[in-house]
């Protein structure tokens, strides 16, 4: 496996594979990296000939500093990791190396990219857009991985590759769960053991909804999630939105659409620290 600082030497080694024929898979990630990356990494060696992970702590999608500040870095392990996986190529470029000069392309994709995370995060997603477009740039990927963690900002990827005419197809991967339930992320490496010990029951609360939902409406539903979630001291919903998976408008009927998702944000302990995760109901 080799190690990338400069955007131009990963150029350089990805035109000489191209010239052999070989496809290309990418795995964008901010670094920190636990199995949920993993998985993703194992599924681009198994789908094509090279895989490039990207290591990138992102400034321009952050809209807390101390969120940016705080962020897990572990680019050793991380490498340690990617090279246990069979990834061959990992991109680990300075912020200078990103981004030369200031990038002010501006992103919007409604409703995709305004509700939910983008409602409470703004500027979140035009970062995501600012730094994926410039990796699909660079690398020019056949495939590029991405976990359901992350539902919303799938979606507006999505929506980004088909504004930009990218030509990459987005592979969307199962979310990888510890055996309690909680969805793995970076962000539970900032977590005190109590507050680690009641995080899994955000998952716990979406997963009994879903029988509940059966005999239930929406907006029952909604508030049952939000009620029990918020009766455990140290959690607190940001917010649940029960949407169409197609669109991430709100839904207030089961029958309005036929693939239904909620989604939720949870403010988890003293810091806080902010837990992301969704159910499909149907």
């Amino acid at each position: 496996m080799i190690v990338f600082e400069k955007i131009a030497d990963l150029q350089n080694a990805l035109f000489a594979d191209r010239k052999c024929g070989r496809s290309v898979g990418l795995v964008p990630t901010m670094g920190a990296l636990h199995e949920g990356h993993a998985s993703l990494v194992r599924r681009s060696v198994e789908e094509n000939d090279v895989t490039v992970v990207s290591v990138f702590l992102n400034p321009t999608q952050f809209n807390d500093k101390n969120d940016l500040k705080n962020y897990p870095r572990t680019l050793e392990a991380d490498c340690k990791l990617l090279e246990e996986c069979g990834a061959q190529y990992v991109l680990a470029p300075s912020v200078k190396e990103m981004y030369p000069t200031e990038d002010k392309r501006q992103f919007e994709f409604p409703p995709v990219s305004t509700v939910m995370e983008g409602a409470h995060r703004p500027g979140h997603f035009n970062g995501v857009c600012q730094v994926v477009s410039r990796l699909f740039y660079i690398v020019k990927p056949d495939r590029a991985y991405f976990g359901e963690k992350d539902f919303q900002q799938i979606a507006v990827v999505k929506a980004m590759v088909n504004y930009l005419r990218l030509g990459v197809k987005i592979v969307e991967c199962d979310i990888v769960r510890e055996d309690d339930g909680l969805a793995r992320s970076s962000r539970n490496t900032l977590l005190a053991p109590e507050e680690r010990d009641i995080a899994p029951n955000i998952y716990k609360a979406l997963e009994a909804s879903v029988e509940y939902a059966q005999k239930h409406t929406v907006k029952e539903t909604h508030d049952k999630v939000v009620e029990e979630i918020n009766a455990v001291e140290g959690l607190e919903v940001e917010y649940y939105s029960i949407v169409d998976g197609h669109t991430l408008l709100d839904i207030d009927d089961w029958n309005a659409t036929d693939y239904a998702v909620g989604c939720i944000t949870v403010y988890c302990g003293k810091k806080p620290i902010r837990l992301i995760d969704h159910i499909k109901y149907k």
